[in-house]
């Protein structure tokens, strides 16, 4: 996916939404306004992305509640996939389940073995409204499966059961982000 662009050089960098704020646990809207303020969106999920040293970032980890992400991902080849996807769908989840440490900028520091499958295919549009399908394999793949999550309402802790899931609750609660109760 060619972008007119280079991700991250003029967005700002925006704070994180941290677990247990409801944004990360709502379904995202669709993007319906394809204007200046949808690029802007774009360029800050690179910038802030970058400077959490990511891979990928959906909307709703900067407080943007619509079906957008982006990427800058290796894949298991150490190939290097870089874009974003609006109202992204993902088609296909498929292959072998891996169980993998996964980890998430809304849950700094913390990851988990989570399964996922190793391939995915991924299609919306691009800012402009052009439409693209983004092939994910491997580690490539988990990051297309997390970032839809997002979208979905979902992080990875959902995904987990049993003392996977609460281990990394209770770390959630130590951490010096994390829900007080």
């Amino acid at each position: 996916m060619r972008n007119s662009f280079i991700p991250g050089t003029r967005g700002r960098v925006r704070p994180l939404t941290l677990h247990g704020d409801p944004r990360l646990h709502a379904p995202c809207a669709e993007v319906t306004d394809f204007g200046p303020e949808l690029a802007s969106l774009v360029e800050d999920l690179f910038a802030t992305m970058y400077a959490a040293q990511g891979v990928g970032l959906a909307a709703n980890q900067v407080g943007r509640s619509l079906r957008v992400f982006v990427y800058d991902c290796p894949d298991d080849e150490d190939v290097r996939h870089l874009g974003h996807v609006v109202n992204p769908r993902l088609v296909e989840a498929d292959g072998v389940v891996l169980r993998g440490p996964e980890g998430c900028l809304s849950l700094p520091g913390l990851e988990a073995g989570t399964e996922r499958y190793d391939h995915a295919v991924v299609e919306g549009v691009t800012v402009t409204g052009e439409p693209v399908t983004v092939h994910g394999t491997g580690f490539f793949a988990r990051c297309l499966q997390h970032e839809c999550d997002h979208l979905e309402g979902r992080v990875y802790v959902d995904r987990l059961e049993g003392w996977r899931r609460r281990k990394v609750l209770r770390q959630v609660a130590k951490a010096s982000w994390g829900e007080r109760g």
